[in-house]
């Protein structure tokens, strides 16, 4: 029988074997397999499938509604922002668009569709850019025995309304070794607003730490009600103790080899500062006042006046899955403001200060400070993997994760390809992880 003739009888039993009872169709099913030769399982194909004459629709993918202006204006923020969640870029587009629209010249539609875009969406068109690359974190916190059972242990979860209440924590920047004096940075977190100040100190004798947190108490933006840290010896002391029980502040510790204690410092610690400032080590005077210079003015600013975060609102469990609900986001000021806790003339000049600065230029001048830095880092007892004469931007990466539990893969393999795929913003790399190494988010 050749291929005309089985396509006419194909035409003249395929209306029987639609109608058919179940007998009726087997009967059918092998008269068809005798007649025409076919596999059994092929002739179940072609007699349940669509009908002869019939043409199986081609199914048509959606036009794509964002332009490619949209998209490059999209990934340029991205990258100026430091490649935050998509939630929070979400909430960022809006609060830059001002500055967007004159660095880009952006047409009516196309500001238009830069609103418009999903989360979603957004995670889709971002997804060739986004590489990752995981470090580890190591940490060299002594315990502090003096006073430690005079210090009560915070045990109950930060549920505060007002910002004052606040975590801290030292980020060691000793590159390989361990010995001699070198750099930390104080970071000092605000429970309810996100609030971030961090400071630059050589060494972490008490006093250093004690005059750094003094100044970071008198640059908040609102009373600073309590302090909560780990069981560090920089911490534990009669100084800091003194120092809270005359400002009236409460002090508090978390549980030893629980760093969940304090997951809101910890976290701010990896995207505050060890993703700017990797592994290297810093340990001479000049560095640690080129880390404060940036510390105290733009990337204080950056982050907490434009960068939104979120937080958890509450979990829900479904099924086996843990759901968890998260509020609006919203900038560290903005969470400041309406708290209503906030002394008035410094919310004012931080208000001023909003409308007047240019996220875009801050971000091109935190990459100079920070390509300065860079360069007066201790290379030679520094883990680093990318030559210091390269631009760092062609070679760093965003990161998607973090932590002792994410698994580690050295540099070095990924280097040809990162070098393959430069960053071509206009802004810093806020989320950029430096240097080679041997590190959570809001």
């Amino acid at each position: 029988m050749g291929h005309q003739a089985r396509w006419e009888y194909f035409r003249a039993v395929y209306g029987r074997y639609q109608g058919g009872n179940r007998k009726a169709r087997l009967a059918i099913l092998n008269e068809f397999c005798l007649n025409t030769g076919y596999h059994r399982k092929y002739a179940i194909r072609l007699l349940n499938g669509a009908g002869p004459g019939k043409r199986v629709g081609i199914p048509r993918r959606r036009a794509l509604k964002y332009g490619p202006k949209t998209l490059a204006v999209l990934t340029a923020v991205w990258e100026a922002a430091g490649y935050p969640w998509s939630v929070r870029l979400k909430a960022l587009l809006p609060m830059w668009m001002p500055w967007i629209g004159k660095r880009f010249d952006i047409s009516a539609e196309t500001e238009r569709q830069l609103l418009a875009i999903s989360p979603r969406q957004m995670d889709r068109r971002l997804r060739p850019k986004k590489m990752q690359e995981r470090r580890r974190i190591y940490g060299r916190t002594k315990p502090g025995l003096l006073l430690k059972h005079h210090i009560p242990v915070k045990t109950d979860s930060w549920d505060v309304r007002t910002p004052g209440f606040t975590e801290i924590d030292l980020v060691s920047h000793s590159g390989n070794s361990g010995t001699g004096e070198f750099g930390h940075s104080l970071n000092v977190t605000d429970i309810h607003s996100g609030w971030t100040e961090s400071r630059a100190v050589l060494g972490r004798s008490q006093q250093v730490v004690l005059r750094a947190l003094n100044e970071v108490e008198q640059g908040l933006p609102f009373a600073l009600l309590g302090v909560d840290s780990d069981n560090g010896s920089e911490f534990i002391n009669r100084h800091l103790q003194a120092w809270c029980q005359q400002k009236n502040i409460q002090l508090t510790r978390g549980r030893p080899y629980k760093k969940n204690d304090n997951a809101h410092v910890e976290q701010k610690n990896w995207t505050h500062v060890r993703k700017l400032l990797g592994w290297d080590r810093y340990d001479s005077e000049a560095a640690l006042e080129a880390m404060n210079d940036l510390y105290r003015k733009e990337l204080r600013w950056m982050l907490n006046l434009y960068q939104p975060s979120v937080k958890m609102v509450k979990k829900i469990r479904v099924g086996s899955k843990l759901r968890r609900v998260y509020d609006r986001p919203q900038t560290p000021l903005e969470r400041v403001m309406r708290s209503g806790q906030a002394d008035a003339s410094r919310l004012a000049e931080l208000t001023k200060l909003k409308k007047h600065l240019d996220p875009f230029e801050l971000a091109r001048i935190i990459e100079r400070k920070l390509k300065r830095i860079y360069g007066l880092a201790n290379h030679r007892l520094s883990p680093g993997t990318c030559p210091v004469a390269i631009d760092r931007r062609t070679w760093l990466r965003p990161d998607n994760g973090c932590g002792k539990a994410a698994p580690w893969k050295s540099p070095k393999t990924d280097f040809p390809t990162a070098l393959g795929n430069p960053a071509k913003s206009a802004g810093f790399p806020l989320s950029h992880t430096r240097g080679g190494g041997s590190p959570v988010t809001s």
